[in-house]
C-alpha cells in the first residue's frame, strides 16, 4: 500500500525532549518504519520549520519525510499552528492528486486531521485519525493553563465525526471519543508500540556517568511540563529517605538552568529538603535510554493525564516495574498488581506507599519486571502494532473502493 501519514507539528526527524517533541514523534517514526518493513511505502508529511530543510528526506528505506511549506519556515509552538492548516491541506491535496495518490492517509493530531480532511474533499483519499491527545481531556485537567487555541474541542468533535476511522490508542480514549459524538463503530483501538529489541532486559548496573547516591533509585522520563506530575514524585521523596530520583528529559543538561519547569522542580526539591536526592540530567539520547532505565529499581510515571504514555512500555520492555497514575493509557499498559502498581494522580501519600511496597521487596520487583517484559513483547512490539494498523488501513481502502463503485 501507499500510505500517507500527516503529522503537522511532530516530525519523526525531530530531536526529542522539547515542549512539543515527545511520544507522537516516536510513534510516527516507529510506526512508519514498521509499515515499511512490512513492504509498504510511507510518506510522512510534516510542517517545514527551517528554511534549510530539503523538501524530502529518507527516514529509513521505504519512509520519506516530506516537509510541507505551510506558515513561516521556523519553529512555531503547536498551539499557534492552526492558521496554517488550510495551506497545509492545499499542499496535501496537490500531492495526493494523480498517479502517486496514497491508498490511505493517517493523520496524527487534530490539526493534521483538519488538513487531511481538506485534501480528502479533493482527492477522495480515505482518512484515519489518531488524536494522541484530546482537547476536552486537556481542558478538564489543565483548566485555565490550557494553551490550546479557541475552538479546539469543537474542531475535534467535527473531524472525529467526519474521518473514516478514529484510531484510539487506549480503551480509556474510546469513551471520551463517544462523548464527543464519534460513532462507536468507526473507532478502532490500536496501542502505541515499543522497540522490544532496543528496550530489553540486561545488566542492572550503573548508568555511565550517573552513580547511585542512595540505596534505591527511581526514574522519571519525559518532557519537563507540569502535567507530567514530577512534582508529585518530589513530594513523595520526603517519605522515602533512602531513595534518589533521577529525572531524564527536557533540554540538554547544559541548558537546564534556563528551563522554567526545571527551575520550578529544583525549587520544590529545595523547599522539601530533598534537593540532594533529586537529579535532573536533561535530555538522554535514545541509544542510552535502556541502560538508564535498567539502572532504576522502579520507573515512575505520575501524570495528571496521559493519552497513552510510551515510557511505561519502554520500562516494561526492559523488565523494570512501573508505578504510575491510574489515568488514560496507563490503565491499559500497567497491570496493577502484576506488572506494576497504579495510584491516584497528585497523591504523594499513595505514591509513597506503592513505592515502599516494591522497594522493600526485591522478589516482587523481579516478578513484576518479568511479567512486564512478557506483556510488552506480546502486545506492544512495533511489528505487531503495525500489523494491527495495516488491518485498519485495508478495511478503509476496501470501503473506499466500494463507495466509488456505488457512486459510479
Amino acid at each position: 500500500m501507499r500510505i500517507a501519514m500527516v503529522s503537522e507539528h511532530a516530525s519523526p526527524l525531530a530531536t526529542l525532549g522539547g515542549v512539543d517533541a515527545g511520544g507522537q514523534n516516536v510513534h510516527v517514526a516507529a510506526l512508519g518504519a514498521a509499515l515499511a518493513r512490512a513492504g509498504h511505502q510511507v510518506d510522512v508529511y510534516t510542517r517545514r520549520d527551517d528554511r534549510r530543510q530539503p523538501e524530502c528526506v529518507e527516514l529509513v528505506p521505504g519512509v520519506t519525510v516530506v516537509h510541507v511549506p505551510a506558515g513561516p519556515p521556523r519553529q512555531v509552538p503547536k498551539d499557534d499552528l492552526l492558521p496554517y492548516m488550510s495551506a497545509f491541506g492545499d499542499v496535501l491535496a496537490q500531492s495526493w492528486s494523480g498517479e502517486r495518490a496514497p491508498d490511505v492517509a493517517h493523520a496524527h493530531f487534530w490539526m493534521s486531521g483538519m488538513a487531511a480532511l481538506q485534501a480528502r474533499a479533493v482527492t477522495g483519499v480515505p482518512v484515519a485519525l489518531t488524536f494522541h491527545a484530546l482537547g476536552s481531556v486537556k481542558r478538564r485537567h489543565q483548566g485555565d493553563k490550557d494553551t490550546s487555541p479557541p475552538g479546539r474541542i469543537a474542531i475535534e468533535r467535527s473531524v472525529g465525526r467526519h474521518v473514516d476511522v478514529v484510531v484510539a490508542t487506549c480503551s480509556d480514549e474510546v469513551s471520551e471519543l463517544v462523548r464527543l459524538g464519534v460513532p462507536a463503530d468507526r473507532i478502532r483501538v490500536v496501542p502505541c508500540g515499543v522497540d522490544v529489541e532496543h528496550f530489553r532486559p540486561g545488566p542492572r548496573g550503573e548508568a555511565p556517568g550517573l552513580p547511585r547516591t542512595a540505596r534505591h533509585r527511581i526514574l522519571c522520563i519525559g518532557r519537563l511540563v507540569e502535567r507530567k506530575g514530577i512534582e508529585t514524585v518530589i513530594d513523595a521523596l520526603t517519605g522515602l529517605p533512602d531513595v534518589e530520583l533521577v529525572v531524564a528529559g527536557g533540554p540538554s543538561a547544559d541548558q537546564l538552568d534556563a528551563d522554567v519547569e526545571a527551575r520550578r522542580l529544583l525549587a520544590l526539591a529545595s523547599f522539601h529538603g530533598v534537593q540532594d536526592r533529586v537529579r535532573l540530567v536533561g535530555r538522554v539520547d535514545h541509544h542510552d535510554l535502556p541502560t538508564l532505565v535498567r539502572s532504576a529499581d522502579v520507573v515512575v510515571a505520575t501524570p495528571w493525564y496521559e493519552p497513552f504514555g510510551i515510557v511505561p512500555i519502554e520500562a516494561a520492555a526492559c523488565g523494570v516495574p512501573v508505578v504510575g497514575s491510574a489515568v488514560g493509557g496507563l490503565l491499559d499498559t500497567v497491570q496493577d498488581g502484576r506488572t506494576g502498581l497504579l495510584v491516584p494522580p497528585r497523591d504523594p501519600a499513595s505514591l509513597v506507599s506503592a513505592l515502599r511496597s516494591l522497594l522493600d521487596d526485591p522478589d516482587r520487583r523481579a516478578a513484576f519486571g518479568q511479567a512486564a517484559r512478557r506483556r510488552a513483547v506480546a502486545r506492544y512490539g512495533w511489528d505487531r502494532v503495525a500489523a494491527q494498523t495495516e488491518l485498519v488501513y485495508r478495511t478503509m481502502a476496501r470501503q473506499a473502493v466500494l463507495t466509488q463503485v456505488a457512486a459510479g
